[in-house]
């Protein structure tokens, strides 16, 4: 079978995707995540065990387009107005922890016997939490919305600034040491940081001037702007590694390039499968490349390094967020979340691993740290609210007495949106106008940019996505939301064939959605279906509006005193 394997790529492939599901599988009776049973399999399949990863540069090509494309899905999150209205509590609780774990991992990983520029690299991969990991779980569980959620959120934003910085860094000295073999070292750091500066300037020109008309014309077709974003991202990497300063950079400033623009939820929610699918390949690499018998030699500092993470981390989250005025169990809570090292903290060693300046072991050992930090905070964020009931006791140090910082968290939320209503046409705007008339606060949802842009203008929050689209849906605030409403005309909107309302009652009540749920139809079959799929209102158009008329006409009831203009090519229900 090796054998086999080995005559003919697509063989190779293949049973490497067959060891992933297998191994996935396992990684999900166990409630790891992905990138846990990812490194895995590449272990698996390396020349330590099953010795069947042997396309090396297959594979590391569709591992480098994982890691753009995973890039640009950070700097898709790096909207600059979100950081400047960043809250308090999240920057200096953020990079309080970046400094601790950094000055502190760095002294520790000295005393384990590193020589200080591996030390300083080992320390700033501890800094990085994994945001797929974090927002799975929390998400999960029904806390993306809790104040320590939001908080925790507000930790990963920082930390991607951390990257993006450290990665500028690494680059320019990766650079540095490149050039510093001939005699114009200076003189080529200055060429590159040029050349960085110019795509700077390019990226802030495209973000004024093309990104929202363009990205709006390419959204009426969803499966071309799902390949526009694959193909910007890709180009962009490109770029920055012919200009010098690596193919992750100009992928992450694709990413920034779309990040103000009202479509970037729906890019990334569409890119996400995708970024998972590539980036097993990025860890069947990392993994192949591992040496089990060296590994060996570095447990004991892995398990010393991880309990840092797994306890100091926590520790500074909880001690900072005290100080500022939270409660306990928030900072708790919150704390719980940076727990473990992020593929950022591999990505960042292996960068480090070609530019010379760590060993390969250096990279096993991270790898090691992350394996069991991964692993152990899963379980510790799972089981959050049970350890908090075993550490309460001991935890009133980091309590104020009068822990005002809390009530301003619970006032936000009371701000929340009450109702989210989807599809944005002449009755569900008619809808949402009635209900912020009578003091509701509502989120629109539609995937048509007309209707997104018509909305907005009519002073509408609103976000552009799909009904059916899971990945979007797990980022709606369901959480504090009373009622979901359904008001999109009876036709596809998504890529499948399915009756969107069908699948929204299906998804959002997998995700844990305990409100009510209005849903939109006009025949009776329809509404008893709807029904059945646990609708706990079905809204029949043109039967509520006899009623409503007939009410009118007897005096019972006055017509409304404004009427709901169309947005441009929207259509009507269908009768």
């Amino acid at each position: 079978m090796t054998t086999a394997i080995e005559g003919y790529i697509f063989y190779e492939i293949a049973a490497l995707l067959v060891l992933a599901a297998g191994v996935g599988f396992v990684g999900l009776m166990l409630r790891q995540p992905l990138i846990v049973s990812f490194i895995a399999v590449g272990i698996l399949a390396g020349p330590s065990v099953l010795n069947i990863a042997h396309s090396d540069e297959q594979i590391d090509l569709l591992a480098e387009l994982g890691i753009a494309l995973l890039l640009f899905l950070v700097g898709l999150k790096l909207d600059f107005n979100l950081v400047r209205t960043l809250g308090p509590v999240a920057l200096i609780t953020g990079l309080g922890q970046v400094i601790f774990t950094t000055v502190f991992g760095f002294l520790i990983a000295l005393a384990l016997g590193l020589d200080a520029r591996t030390a300083i690299y080992v320390a700033i991969a501890l800094t990085f939490s994994s945001t797929i990991i974090i927002v799975k779980l929390l998400s999960d569980k029904r806390e993306i919305d809790a104040l320590h959620g939001r908080i925790a959120l507000g930790f990963l934003i920082v930390q991607d600034i951390v990257v993006v910085v450290a990665m500028i860094a690494l680059s320019a000295i990766g650079v540095g040491g490149a050039a510093a073999e001939g005699d114009n070292a200076v003189t080529e750091v200055l060429r590159v940081l040029g050349y960085g500066a110019a795509m700077l300037v390019f990226v802030v020109i495209f973000i004024r001037f093309v990104a929202d008309p363009l990205v709006e014309r390419l959204s009426r077709a969803p499966e071309l702007l799902v390949s526009f974003a694959i193909g910007w991202a890709a180009l962009l990497a490109a770029v920055g590694h012919y200009l010098g300063f690596g193919k992750e950079l100009g992928g992450l400033l694709a990413g920034v390039s779309l990040a103000s623009t009202p479509f970037r939820e729906a890019i990334a929610a569409r890119l996400a499968s995708l970024r998972d699918f590539l980036l097993l390949f990025f860890f069947i690499s990392l993994g192949a490349s591992l040496d089990l018998s060296v590994l060996g030699a570095s447990i004991g500092p892995a398990i010393v390094l991880s309990l840092f993470v797994l306890i100091g981390n926590p520790l500074i989250v909880l001690v900072i967020m005290g100080a500022m005025g939270y409660r306990k169990r928030t900072g708790f809570l919150a704390g719980l979340t940076v727990a473990q090292i992020s593929e950022f903290s591999l990505i960042f060693m292996a960068m480090g691993v070609s530019i010379g300046h760590v060993a390969e072991n250096a990279l096993g050992l991270v790898t090691l740290v992350g394996l069991v930090t991964i692993a152990a905070s899963t379980y510790m964020i799972t089981y959050s609210h049970q350890l908090y009931s075993l550490f309460e006791p001991v935890l009133g140090f980091a309590e104020r007495r009068r822990p005002k910082a809390e009530d301003d968290g619970n006032s936000d939320a009371a701000r929340a949106h009450e109702i989210i209503l989807f599809g944005l046409g002449r009755y569900g705007l008619g809808i949402a106008s009635e209900l912020r008339d009578g003091g509701k606060r509502v989120l629109g949802v539609d995937f048509s940019p007309e209707a997104v842009r018509h909305a907005r203008s009519q002073g509408y929050d609103v976000v552009f996505g799909d009904a059916t689209d899971p990945e979007f849906l797990a980022h709606l605030p369901l959480a504090r939301a009373e009622w979901l409403v359904m008001a999109v005309p009876e036709h596809d909107t998504g890529l499948t064939h399915d009756d969107p309302r069908y699948a929204l009652l299906k998804v959002v009540r997998d995700l844990g959605f305990d409100g009510k749920i209005a849903v939109a139809a006009h025949l009776d079959a329809t509404a008893d279906k709807l029904k059945g799929k646990h609708a706990d209102l079905v809204l029949m158009p043109y039967r509520d509006a006899s009623f409503a008329a007939a009410r009118m006409i007897a005096g019972d009831a006055k017509a409304p005193e404004h009427v709901v203009a169309d947005p441009d090519g929207q259509k009507e229900l269908p009768a």
